[in-house]
């Protein structure tokens, strides 16, 4: 438990009824994720419209029936994420190390090898959690990611137990500018979720995006072309229940400030999205805010 962040006696139950939950074997716990899929999805609805909503606009070529089986399959596929990252609790790096393929690590490895940090753009697709502790325990290097806290602190104490659990380093979003100052010339890769939506007055950066004028932060960019950083685009591949692809995609060599490279990003992650559009997040309200008029 992280020792910095004090847990009210109210969820003393809480985490331990987790941490015995994420001892069952992952073939049981999708059992519970099949019970889940359909309290969530037929019983309590929880942010059906908003997920409808999301793909019509996202896929206005599809018919109602496909934008409807897109949005089973999503909430199956996300219950399963649920109790994988719970799963993520008490997994180990053999289990970890079977189930998170890196298909062309030594893309990775090339750069890091050179000295150099490397920041690799993924998003809210298959499961993300279990990415960064997947390369803690297969890569030669250090791997961190950006995190932003979370408001409630039993929460926060449990996803940050459960994100280092196996190894990877944790750097607040706040202090990222900082960190990356201090530890210029560390071989290292920098996990960053780079599909998140800024806050309105953070906004600097718009595109098209799924048919959408999408705003997406810029803060990898900014990074990368102030320290030199190569940067990756990372590729989620769910491959069957439980296992995954891992594939890095080149955006920037870390020599160049001309290249676009949130554009690139929000372009490669397109794509991603249209190949499998039920393994990405669509329960958040993304296009919440609307691109001022020139």
């Amino acid at each position: 438990m992280n020792k910095s962040i004090n847990i009210p006696p109210l969820y003393y139950p809480l985490w331990l009824l987790l941490k015995g939950l994420s001892l069952l074997p992952l073939p049981v716990l999708y059992l519970l994720s099949d019970f889940l899929y359909l309290i969530v999805y037929y019983v309590v609805g929880y942010r059906k419209k908003v997920v409808l909503n999301n793909l019509r606009n996202a896929f206005p070529e599809k018919s109602t029936a496909e934008i409807r089986q897109i949005a089973k399959d999503f909430y199956k596929q996300f219950m399963d994420v649920v109790v994988e990252i719970l799963k993520l609790r008490s997994m180990g790096a053999a289990e970890m190390e079977r189930r998170i393929v890196f298909s062309n690590q030594e893309l990775l490895d090339d750069f890091v090898q050179q000295g150099k940090t490397v920041i690799t753009m993924g998003s809210h697709s298959c499961n993300w959690e279990w990415v960064l502790s997947a390369g803690a325990v297969q890569f030669s290097f250090p791997a961190y990611g950006i995190y932003k806290p979370l408001n409630n602190p039993f929460f926060e104490a449990f996803m940050l137990k459960t994100r280092s659990k196996l190894g990877a380093g944790l750097i607040k979003m706040k202090d990222t500018l900082r960190d990356f100052a201090a530890n210029r010339n560390m071989p290292r890769v920098v996990a960053m979720l780079s599909d998140q939506t800024p806050l309105k007055s953070e906004i600097t950066f718009w595109t098209t995006f799924l048919h959408q004028d999408t705003p997406f932060y810029e803060g990898a960019e900014k990074l990368a072309k102030k320290f030199k950083c190569p940067v990756l685009f990372l590729d989620v591949k769910r491959t069957k229940r439980g296992y995954y692809t891992l594939t890095f995609d080149v955006i920037s060599d870390g020599t160049s400030d001309t290249v676009p490279i949130t554009e690139v990003f929000a372009q490669k992650l397109e794509a991603a999205i249209r190949r499998a559009p039920a393994n990405y997040l669509w329960t958040h309200k993304r296009w919440k805010h609307k691109r001022p008029q020139s």
